[in-house]
């Protein structure tokens, strides 16, 4: 009986006794992509193709949209009433850029159907989704470009006379469709100035006759302005001929 004591209290005191610690083991893990070398090479393209597109964007929408005659309309009309940074170039951007958007919303709808939506579908490789994305941008250039100017491009490009307007090349559609929008902006800049510069031109004169060559007139001509433009309601008039010209 004694023995039986002695062998439990033994082996009670062998395991009561501090275990080594063991070290952990290092979990495996194990990446797998699903992808051959060719598919990875062909992803690694298609990601350095969307971050040269992204990298290039803010100039293909001045460029290649409404962006360019907006902004500058905009900068002539701060110029006209004179009111030096009042909007700000942050809030003329951004009116720009809202306009931009309303305006080629049915062009970017068009790349979406016709080029996004296939590319989901593996429908499309890269090549053609961008081919199929230039086309409702080219449709919409080609709307706003004057034919001398595109005409221009065509003889300085020498490249042969394209058969029918959607043939014309990107590169030679775009710089006639940027000097087209210089233009037309340039011209509702010409307008716009017209009516403050008669405000100004009365207001300099009455000054002249009152002997008041010491005040500037823009000092006194600045109200006036502001009132006309109010008046008139100016920015509804602006932006809804600014949005009609392009449609």
């Amino acid at each position: 009986m004694k023995r039986v004591i002695l062998l439990i209290l033994s082996s009670g005191w062998l395991l009561a006794q501090p275990q080594p610690p063991v070290s952990p083991t290092s979990p495996t893990i194990v990446i797998d992509l699903g992808a051959t070398g060719t598919d990875v090479a062909a992803n690694s393209v298609q990601l350095f193709l969307i971050i040269t597109v992204l990298s290039i964007l803010p100039s293909i929408l001045i460029m290649a949209t409404s962006f360019t005659r907006i902004a500058i309309v905009f900068h002539f009309l701060r110029q006209a009433l004179g009111t030096q940074n009042v909007p700000s170039n942050q809030i003329l951007v951004g009116i720009s850029l809202i306009l931009t958007f309303y305006i080629m919303s049915p062009t970017l709808k068009a790349i979406k159907k016709e080029a996004y939506d296939p590319m989901i579908r593996n429908e499309l490789t890269i090549a053609e989704t961008l081919a199929a994305a230039a086309t409702p941008l080219k449709r919409f250039m080609l709307e706003h470009t004057r034919e001398k100017d595109l005409a221009l491009f065509i003889h300085l490009s020498k490249s042969p006379k394209p058969q029918t307007r959607m043939e014309v090349p990107i590169e030679v559609l775009t710089p006639a469709f940027v000097i087209s929008e210089l233009k037309t902006a340039f011209e509702l800049g010409f307008l716009i100035f017209l009516p403050f510069l008669i405000v100004d031109l009365v207001v300099a004169s009455i000054l002249l006759a009152m002997g008041m060559m010491m005040l500037p007139p823009i000092m006194i001509s600045l109200p006036f302005k502001i009132l006309l433009f109010v008046m008139v309601d100016g920015w509804h008039l602006l932006v809804g001929s600014l949005v009609q010209s392009f449609f």
